[in-house]
């Protein structure tokens, strides 16, 4: 259902998430876990397309979603 593949994604010279991957089934519940600092946040930041992705795939029921706005990515139900 949700796909996130070598997800990269920078702040000016920051690189705040490095190859993030993973995989969400229909019905299924995760937690991101981690430090202040680990990429929590900017990673469902990324999905919902408050921030840019430098590099990788964030896909959901198989559309690529990468870089379509966040307003359409509400209407998709994400």
């Amino acid at each position: 259902m949700l796909k996130v593949e070598n997800l990269n994604v920078f702040y000016g010279g920051i690189h705040a998430l490095k190859g993030i991957s993973f995989e969400v089934s229909k019905g299924k519940i995760i937690t991101l876990i981690g430090a202040n600092g680990a990429g929590k946040s900017t990673t469902l930041r990324a999905i919902c397309a408050l921030v840019k992705t430098k590099e990788g795939k964030i896909k959901f029921k198989d559309r690529d979603i990468t870089n379509i706005s966040t307003d359409q990515i509400v209407k998709m139900g994400v």
